[in-house]
């Protein structure tokens, strides 16, 4: 059987069928030609309104309005204590946050997304009683309790961006495997805890300790107990940083059960699989971690591009370890419709870049023919999300697409389309897109 191609993938193989098909016109007709007449009059007409910048639409390009309606959208979460985020996966729950609901320096309780690989375990009844243990290669095992954990070590807080080693997955063409999230698995929590540095000093790192394993309290989605739902873990350099930590509240509260509380790691700027929610166990090992989630094409990239959809090789893999750069847009909301006479937009966004710091943020409203720079904040602290501002221009009603890209310390820069293809969609970044439309 041919499986029909789908709309992203037809722009992405035949831009020039895709719009005969999209948008009516006849072939023979150059692209331009189309922009210029009944094409254009079309695309105008599915986007609600004229196209001002429309000379410099690139080839094959979808609006982001019209693209908006390519599949049903999401459901809103209903639950207790949250808001409205958006349901990306019933079994097991899987949230994401719209960019626009990003909007907060440092990011509700109520806004955070949510991750599960499994089932989230019964809440404790006295969180204070909640256990863990450190173990492997250390000279004296740790088993603590929360309430130990906070009497006998120092606590810092720190305000740290957390993002699903996913996010981005639904940019990729053709689809990969995996919970197809937006930009929106990801926040920026003041998380507070303990220095994860400083329980592994307790228990006396033995010089043979190369890597960690973490385990939590998840329930597997057989429910069977004896089955490890996820377990993944990171070379002893990044156990040691400063800024990764155990952490017993977020934005100076109870960690949400829904998110990993009573007890639950926080990595900053490495996949949020690392930061084990409903921590009970961190296994110091003499060997890379092989536990589930570590293994196969799991949290791995290519180390050699490779054909989008193709077979790809095992052995031709890397751990995903620092997540790349990304920005978005926050204010206006994708979509919005702003009144008659408008011609500036003030806006706002976020940009983090894994390990390093962003350099830059810039904004388009023309398609990319033209971008602008960004007023730019430094960090709270190292890990923490960039805040950014911007005000544009707009010659006259119509239709406006908001583009940012986002540039890190190294000078790599948000690319157009996402790229590095691989079989379970990690690390697509393209740049964001807001449509805008101002009524005439």
């Amino acid at each position: 059987m041919t499986r029909e191609r789908g709309f992203f993938e037809l722009y992405r193989d035949d831009p020039e069928r895709a719009d005969a098909i999209v948008f009516g016109r006849r072939t023979g007709i150059g692209r331009r030609g189309f922009l210029q007449g009944a094409g254009l009059t079309a695309m105008s007409a599915a986007v609600g309104a004229l196209i001002p910048f429309a000379h410099n639409l690139p080839s094959g390009f979808i609006p982001a309005a019209f693209a908006q309606g390519a599949a049903p959208g999401p459901k809103p979460l209903k639950m207790d204590g949250k808001a409205e985020i958006m349901v990306i996966q019933e079994r097991p729950l899987n949230a994401e946050t719209p960019e626009h609901m990003l909007d907060d320096d440092v990011t509700p309780n109520a806004k955070f997304f949510i991750r599960n690989n499994g089932l989230p375990p019964d809440a404790p009844s006295d969180p204070k009683a909640w256990k863990f243990k450190i173990d492997g290669e250390v000279n004296t095992p740790l088993e603590m309790s929360m309430g130990e954990l906070e009497s006998r070590f120092q606590t810092v807080s720190l305000k740290l961006q957390l993002e699903c080693g996913g996010n981005g997955r639904s940019f990729f063409s053709p689809e990969t495997r995996g919970n197809q999230w937006g930009n929106g698995a990801v926040g920026c929590a003041e998380w507070t805890g303990v220095r994860l540095r400083d329980l592994l000093q307790a228990a006396g790192v033995k010089s043979s300790a190369v890597y960690t394993g973490h385990y939590g309290a998840d329930v597997h989605l057989s429910g069977n107990p004896q089955q490890v739902t996820i377990s993944r873990g990171m070379r002893l350099a990044k156990a040691m940083d400063e800024h990764t930590i155990v952490a017993v509240r977020m934005n100076g509260a109870a960690i949400p059960h829904i998110n990993g509380g009573p007890v639950r790691l926080v990595v900053p700027g490495w996949p949020g699989s690392l930061s084990q929610k409903w921590l009970s166990r961190i296994w110091i090992r003499d060997k890379e971690h092989d536990g589930s989630g570590m293994g196969g094409f799991a949290y791995r990239t290519m180390k050699t591009p490779m054909v989008p959809g193709g077979k790809a090789d095992e052995k031709d893999t890397q751990i995903l370890e620092s997540m790349p750069v990304r920005s978005i847009i926050s204010n206006p909301a994708n979509g919005a419709e702003l009144a008659d006479g408008t011609r500036q937009i003030n806006l706002r966004g976020a940009a983090w870049a894994g390990d390093k710091s962003v350099q830059s943020v810039h904004v388009s409203t023309d398609f990319g023919s033209t971008w602008q720079p960004t007023r730019l904040s430094a960090p709270a602290n190292r890990y923490a999300w960039q805040r950014w501002t911007a005000t544009v221009n707009l010659p006259s009603a119509g239709y406006y697409e908001i583009w940012s890209r986002a540039t890190d310390a190294d000078g790599k820069m948000q690319p157009h389309v996402a790229g590095g293809w691989n079989p379970q969609g990690y690390g697509s970044n393209p740049f964001h897109r807001v449509a805008v439309l101002v009524k005439a």
